[in-house]
């Protein structure tokens, strides 16, 4: 989520704050007008870089690197990139925080408002590769292309059925209990079913499956898993601070959970992300083959 959703977001929860005090029509109208403000700024702007030729079209590539200077260009429809360039753009960002997951991700285009990508070699047909993918790189394309409803990976597989259980601990929370997930090989790995992980927490919640502690964090309804340890320091980032999507280790250093746990500070830092669905048969992590217990 970029930083204008958020705002956005509070934004919205200040309105009906205020709408329930009988204060909404005003605050809408202040809204509508502070946006129309900078909005012809913004215009304004763009239109005196592109009337400099070469030199003002390379300093407006430089803008649109930065996010939130995007993420406004966007809002008002003066992105210079066609969706398909900025799609292309952020898979190129988000490859390096998925190691092989990504490398055989293909995009196929924008139809009636759906973005397809297609997995190829090694990742056609691994349901953990195809979950990663979908998870990572959504947010990265529906942050480049707002205009996008939905993001489709094809060649994923179905999920395996859930077997026998095994024991998993869950640490961080004190009111969280031992859970009884179910765990399935299916060649990559095996499916964990957390089958206690209660409501979302404000706080990400360790567990350990096998050898292998995870982190889940919970962004707005949404879980993401990781291996529990950071980057920097490579300690245990249970204890650590999450704040929407950004997670911060005890060391200071913090990360974008929703973008497949890269580094925000330092683009080479970044967590390591498990395959999670939700769906009913549960909340499930693949645990790769080899941490598997």
């Amino acid at each position: 989520m970029t930083r204008v959703q958020q705002i956005g977001d509070q934004i919205e929860e200040l309105l009906g704050v205020l709408a329930r005090h009988g204060q909404g029509p005003a605050a809408e109208e202040l809204v509508r007008l502070l946006v129309g403000l900078y909005g012809d700024g913004l215009t304004h702007i763009v239109g005196a870089l592109r009337e400099e030729g070469a030199a003002g079209a390379a300093t407006l590539d430089r803008l649109t690197g930065d996010p939130l200077v995007e993420s406004l260009l966007l809002l008002h429809g003066l992105h210079p990139l066609d969706v398909d360039a900025r799609i292309q753009r952020a898979l190129d960002r988000v490859r390096p925080y998925l190691g092989s997951h990504a490398g055989g991700v293909h995009y196929t285009g924008v139809t009636d408002g759906i973005a397809r990508l297609t997995l190829e070699g090694n990742c056609n047909g691994c349901p953990s590769s195809a979950v990663t993918v979908q998870l990572a790189i959504e947010g990265a394309v529906k942050d480049a292309a707002p205009e996008v409803s939905e993001v489709v990976v094809e060649g994923m597989t179905e999920s395996p059925a859930p077997a026998a259980p095994v024991l998993l601990q869950i640490g961080t929370r004190p009111d969280a209990a031992v859970a009884a997930p179910s765990v399935v090989p299916d060649g990559h790995g095996s499916w964990v079913t957390l089958t206690e992980m209660g409501p979302p927490s404000a706080r990400p919640v360790r567990v350990t499956a096998g050898d292998m502690p995870i982190l889940v964090c919970s962004v707005r309804g949404t879980l993401y898993a990781y291996q529990d340890a950071c980057a920097a320091c490579g300690q245990s980032m249970g204890g650590g601070h999450l704040a929407r999507e950004v997670l911060t280790c005890e060391c200071g250093t913090s990360y974008d959970v929703s973008r497949a746990g890269r580094g925000l500070s330092d683009p080479s830092l970044h967590l390591d992300p498990l395959p999670l669905v939700t769906d009913s048969q549960g909340v499930r992590v693949a645990i790769p083959a080899a941490v598997r217990s």
